[in-house]
């Protein structure tokens, strides 16, 4: 097993624990929108292995948050768990944190542009997203956490 700094096992296994909690909103079926690749590493830094993985969940943290707010779910827990990877893993890394922050953004901005109501389409959306997120995270932890 690769043991890095920035990324903690417990990091992960508590946006493991927060996945299920959130509850489906609907189990209806829908084609998910496809995702846009994640921006190149500026040149000079040297990228994380799991940068890749982690800038997809950061964009699939987005987009939950967006949808479970439109379909009315008053809550910002997604947009917590985003601050906590942040904190967590870009502490003294600037410009991988923007990165991070721009996927999730991203990702948020996505569906704001396409879901203005809470529809079928919406709710299954979130359920898939929240159940890739959960799929990211184990795989981080699997294959990098320490």
């Amino acid at each position: 097993m690769i043991l890095l700094p920035r990324l903690g096992r417990l990091t992960l296994l508590a946006f493991l624990a927060a996945l299920p909690a959130a509850g489906p909103l609907a189990a209806q079926s829908a084609k998910q929108q496809p995702a846009a690749p994640p921006p190149p590493p500026v040149a000079g830094e040297k990228p994380a292995p799991y940068d890749v993985q982690l800038t997809r969940l950061a964009e699939v943290l987005g987009s939950i948050q967006y949808l479970r707010t439109l379909c009315g779910a008053s809550t910002s827990e997604w947009r917590a768990s985003m601050q906590q990877l942040l904190d967590a893993d870009t502490g003294t890394e600037p410009k991988r944190r923007e990165r991070l922050t721009a996927a999730f953004n991203r990702g948020y901005r996505s569906f704001a542009a396409v879901h203005t109501s809470c529809t079928d389409a919406a709710r299954t959306a979130e359920e898939r997203y929240r159940i890739e997120g959960a799929t990211l995270a184990t795989e981080i932890a699997a294959r990098f956490g320490n």
